[in-house]
């Protein structure tokens, strides 16, 4: 990297004294910045940098970049060699983020901005972030974590089907009507189970990257909790094992029917599965909306586990299930601009309460 030798104390001082014109400190930013001068000097060293870095900002301020920060690629070649921004094509902008190493392997993220007179004028400011690898480790533990539940989750259905499938090919005239009809009802039913799970790795994925599609029109919320009380009854629960009580008048609800069925799926089969004693389901006007609150008599959640309720791969208890439900029930109802709390009933079971906003946006109302 070919730069100037020398660099005067007012240089030093330039970068801190650009963000004061424009009210704010370097070291305000959650990111690590380093910027050095037209000769090469660092005229700018916040204290995130200091810190992602385990650098002192006194022994970077005013020494070359390249000695001051020591950055070198995953193949051990010093980057400012490769990349050499004062010495390189003018046309350049600057470098895309990237893994490097500082001198002990300690990892960083480094993308750079190059700040010309001109567009192909020489390097006026150099200008490097720097984040902390740690938020990347974050998220790739939770993608191993998430991947290591699917295949857990899909391991025992996928083969239940393939032994079943296999005996009834190998030995069907072996088996009487009833037999092949339990088999089957039992293929069916854990391939239904697949089929969630699959759904629900969608939904994860909508709602992670923000395309979790809302269709919105009126929903009656009383008159779909009813519907699915009513299927639960079906399958075999006691009518009396539910308490449904609707404040009215209710405010007009606009949200997207599969997707309130969804929520409203979720949060009663928990109550049902994990809770004990009456389920209580209240639907009433809110200042926001209309609210929905689902209580049971349960044991209840613990208090230091209430933070973690909604996030992924959450168990209320050791009662099976993904640990996925109600971190998708939350991006739901965010997603229709709502909110949703979990806490502690009078009984002491669990109670979710979520709140949907009063009427539909204005685009639908044009």
């Amino acid at each position: 990297m070919t730069v100037g030798t020398n660099s005067s104390p007012a240089a030093v001082d330039a970068a801190p004294a650009a963000f004061s014109g424009l009210g704010m400190d370097p070291d305000d930013l959650p990111d690590g910045l380093v910027i050095a001068d037209d000769a090469g000097r660092v005229i700018c060293f916040n204290s995130a940098a200091a810190r992602i870095t385990a650098l002192k900002a006194g022994d970077a301020l005013g020494d070359l970049i390249d000695r001051a920060l020591p950055l070198e690629d995953l193949e051990g070649r010093r980057w400012w060699t490769l990349t050499d921004p004062y010495g390189g094509l003018a046309t350049r902008r600057g470098q895309p983020e990237r893994n490097l190493l500082l001198p002990g392997g300690r990892e960083v993220l480094v993308s750079a901005r190059y700040v010309r007179t001109h567009p192909t004028g020489p390097l006026r400011r150099l200008v490097v972030t720097l984040r902390g690898t740690e938020a990347r480790r974050r998220t790739e533990r939770s993608h191993a974590e998430l991947i290591a539940t699917v295949a857990h989750e899909l391991r025992s259905p996928l083969t239940s089907v393939k032994g079943f499938t296999a005996t009834l090919l190998a030995k069907w005239e072996r088996f009487t009507d009833d037999q092949k009809r339990l088999m089957l009802e039992t293929v069916d039913a854990d391939a239904g189970r697949v089929t969630r799970l699959i759904a629900e790795l969608l939904d994860i994925s909508r709602i992670d990257s923000g395309r979790l599609e809302v269709r919105r029109q009126p929903v009656d919320l009383a008159t779909a909790v009813g519907r699915h009380v009513q299927a639960l009854t079906a399958n075999g629960q006691s009518p009396d094992r539910f308490l449904v009580r609707v404040s009215r008048p209710l405010p007009d609800c606009w949200a997207d029917p599969d997707k309130i069925d969804q929520i409203l799926g979720n949060l009663l089969e928990n109550a049902v599965r994990h809770g004990d004693g009456t389920v209580t389901i209240d639907v009433s006007p809110h200042e926001k909306g209309t609210a929905v609150t689902v209580t049971d008599e349960g044991p209840g959640i613990p208090e230091e586990s209430m933070a973690r309720v909604f996030t992924r791969f959450w168990r209320g208890s050791k009662r099976g299930g993904t640990g996925l439900g109600l971190y998708i029930v939350k991006g739901i109802v965010e997603a229709h601009g709502g909110t949703i709390t979990v806490g502690r009933g009078h009984s002491g079971g669990a109670e979710f309460r979520f709140i949907l906003p009063v009427a539909a946006p204005a685009y639908l109302t044009q």
